[in-house]
């Protein structure tokens, strides 16, 4: 007989997310070092979809928290909105396939470039409503 030690979380809400902090700082870094490549055959086209899989991921999430605090702002507001431009591209982006490129990589790159500015934007907005 197996007996598991695992618990199972229901979170439809995201709080248990929201309120974990994203490890930022590497994924800047990576989306900085993948944007100044100007080899495009430098690595095999799997190393290229590992890196967009890594990128993909920590892009949902920071979708996610931009998400999550544009709701908090008034329908009418200016960032809001483009929160909402933003992650609707976002999202646009994150369902196109995953190709072994330098440009797939790239375009990931930028996107999580995007939502980090989006997301200061959003943080900048908070303060000022408050």
């Amino acid at each position: 007989m197996h007996t598991s030690s695992h618990t199972v979380l229901h979170d439809p809400d995201g709080l248990i997310e929201a309120q974990l902090p994203l490890d930022r700082e590497p994924y800047e870094s990576l989306a900085k070092a993948v944007l100044a490549w100007t080899d495009k055959d430098a690595l095999a086209p799997r190393d290229y979809e590992q890196i967009a899989l890594q990128l993909t991921a920590h892009a949902r999430a920071v979708a996610s928290d931009v998400q999550r605090r544009a709701k908090h702002l008034p329908t009418n507001n200016g960032p809001r909105a483009l929160a909402d431009v933003v992650l609707r591209e976002a999202d646009q982006q994150l369902s196109a396939t995953i190709e072994g490129t330098v440009c797939c990589v790239q375009n990931r790159a930028r996107l999580v470039r995007a939502l980090y500015e989006r997301l200061d934007r959003l943080d900048d907005a908070a303060t000022q409503t408050t």
